[in-house]
C-alpha cells in the first residue's frame, strides 16, 4: 500500500464519507416508516439530522396527507415541501428554539386516535426543542453554558435539562395524545437510549428532580432559580416526567434508525479496501477527551514499537462521545482537544495519521467537524507550542497553524464522534 502522506488523508477523509454515508437519515429512516393511517400524518422534530429525515418521510409518502414542523441548527436546513424546516441555536438555545418549539406543539393540538405523529429525533435536539418550564429561557441558556464547560456528559446534562422543560422526558409524547407516536431516532449518545436522545421528548424518564439538583451539586453550577424549580419538583409540588410505567404512552414507539455502531461498520470497510486492517476499538468511547486521547496514545507506541497487539498496518477506530472541562479562554470542540492530545503523546517520527471528527460536521460550536494530521503535522508540534494550546483549550488555534483543520460542513447526521488512527 505504498502512496503519500497525502494519500493516507485521503483514505481518512473517505472513511470519514463512508461513515456518514452509512448513517445517512434517508436510507436509514425508510425501512421503518409506518404504512399510513386512517387520518393525518403529523411529523414533528428535532436535531442536526431532522431537515434530512423529513425530506426522507416526504418522499416515502408522496401522495399522503402530510404536514409538520421540524427544526434544525442554523445552516443546517435542507428544502422541503410540505414539512416545515426551521432553524435555531445549538448548543445554548435560543429565542428562534423557543418559537419553533411552540409551533411543534401547536401541530400536536387536537388530533385523533387515527392521527399518527411521526417524531423525527437526532443529536441536538435537546437545544432546539426548548420550551423552559418554571426558569426563563435566559436562565436555561446561562445553566446550558455551564454545564457543557464542567465536563459533565450528556446523560447528566440531560437529566437537568428534563426537569425544567415543557417537552423534554415524555413530555412532548404526551401533548400528542391520543394520536399514536412513532419516533425515529438517530442516535448521538453512547448506549443509544431513547431517554437519553434529544433529552427523551418522547420516552419515559427514570430520572427525577432529585437526580438533577445532584448533577449541579456534583459540578457545582445552576443559579438559585433553577435549583428552586428543581427543589420544588423533588418536593412533590411540581408533576414528575413520565415514567416507564405511564399508561398515556401506551401508543408511543421509539426506534433506533442509525448509529455510531453503524458509521464505525461504514468507516472500516471502506478502509480495508485500502489495504489497511481496521480495528473497532470501541463505540462507546466517554470521559475527558485528554484521557482517551492518551489511552489510545499508548496503545499506538505499542503497535510502534513491538507489532501488537495488531500488526501494521492498521486502523484503530473508535466512537462515543468525550467531554471537555474548560479552564482556558481558547477555541475548539472536544474531537479538537482529542486529536492535539494524542498528537502530543506521539514520537515526532511516528508514522501516524489521525482523524477526530463530529460526525455532524461540527465540532462543538466552530466551524470545523475536527482535525486531521499527519507525521508532517506531528513533527511541527512544538513550533506552534501545541502543548500550551491544549492547556488554555485552544485546540483549534493550533490546529489551523498546523493547517491541521478538518473542515466538512453541515452532513446530515449526527452518530457521535469518529476518531480514525492509522499506524503504517
Amino acid at each position: 500500500m505504498e502512496t503519500d502522506q497525502q494519500g493516507f488523508k485521503q483514505h481518512l477523509r473517505d472513511a470519514f464519507a463512508a461513515a456518514v454515508a452509512r448513517a445517512d437519515p434517508g436510507a436509514a429512516l425508510e425501512p421503518h416508516l409506518p404504512a399510513p393511517p386512517a387520518g393525518r400524518i403529523v411529523v414533528v422534530g428535532a436535531g442536526k439530522a431532522a431537515a434530512a429525515m423529513a425530506r426522507a418521510v416526504e418522499a416515502h409518502y408522496p401522495a399522503a396527507a402530510l404536514s409538520g414542523v421540524v427544526v434544525t441548527r442554523y445552516g443546517h436546513a435542507r428544502p422541503t415541501r410540505r414539512i416545515t424546516v426551521l432553524e435555531a441555536a445549538h448548543p445554548v438555545p435560543d429565542a428562534a428554539a423557543v418559537a419553533a418549539t411552540e409551533r411543534i406543539l401547536a401541530c400536536l393540538e387536537g388530533l385523533s386516535e387515527d392521527d399518527l405523529v411521526l417524531c423525527l429525533l437526532s443529536g441536538g435536539g435537546s437545544a432546539l426543542l426548548t420550551a423552559p418550564d418554571g426558569v426563563t429561557l435566559e436562565a436555561m441558556a446561562a445553566l446550558t453554558s455551564e454545564l457543557l464547560r464542567s465536563g459533565a456528559d450528556i446523560h447528566e446534562i440531560n437529566c437537568v435539562r428534563k426537569h425544567l422543560s415543557r417537552v423534554k422526558g415524555g413530555r412532548l409524547a404526551l401533548a400528542a395524545a391520543p394520536a399514536r407516536v412513532v419516533a425515529l431516532l438517530v442516535s448521538d449518545v453512547v448506549g443509544d437510549d431513547p431517554a437519553v436522545i434529544a433529552s427523551g421528548p418522547t420516552s419515559p424518564d427514570p430520572s427525577r428532580y432529585a437526580d438533577a439538583l445532584a448533577v449541579l451539586d456534583r459540578y457545582g453550577v445552576g443559579a438559585e432559580d433553577v435549583r428552586s424549580v428543581l427543589e420544588a419538583g423533588g418536593s412533590g409540588e411540581r408533576e414528575e416526567t413520565p415514567k416507564p410505567d405511564d399508561p398515556r404512552l401506551a401508543r408511543v414507539s421509539n426506534l433506533v434508525v442509525a448509529s455510531a455502531e453503524s458509521a464505525l461498520a461504514g468507516a472500516a470497510e471502506a478502509l480495508a479496501a485500502r489495504g489497511w486492517r481496521p480495528h473497532v476499538l470501541s463505540s462507546a468511547v466517554t470521559g475527558e477527551a485528554r484521557v482517551a486521547a492518551e489511552a489510545q496514545a499508548a496503545l499506538v507506541r505499542r503497535v510502534l514499537t513491538q507489532d501488537e497487539p495488531y500488526a501494521r498496518p492498521c486502523a484503530l477506530l473508535s466512537g462515543g462521545e468525550t467531554t471537555v472541562t474548560v479552564t482556558g479562554q481558547g477555541r475548539g470542540g472536544r474531537n479538537g482537544e482529542f486529536a492535539l492530545a494524542l498528537a502530543l503523546a506521539l514520537p515526532a517520527s511516528a508514522r501516524v495519521w489521525l482523524m477526530a471528527a463530529d460526525t455532524d460536521g461540527i465540532d462543538g460550536s466552530e466551524d470545523n467537524a475536527g482535525a486531521l494530521l499527519g507525521p508532517d503535522e506531528l513533527a511541527r508540534l512544538d513550533r506552534v507550542d501545541a502543548a500550551a494550546a491544549l492547556a488554555r483549550n485552544d485546540s483549534y488555534g493550533a490546529l489551523a497553524a498546523l493547517g491541521g483543520l478538518f473542515v466538512t460542513g453541515p452532513t446530515g447526521t449526527n452518530v457521535n464522534d469518529l476518531r480514525i488512527i492509522l499506524i503504517a
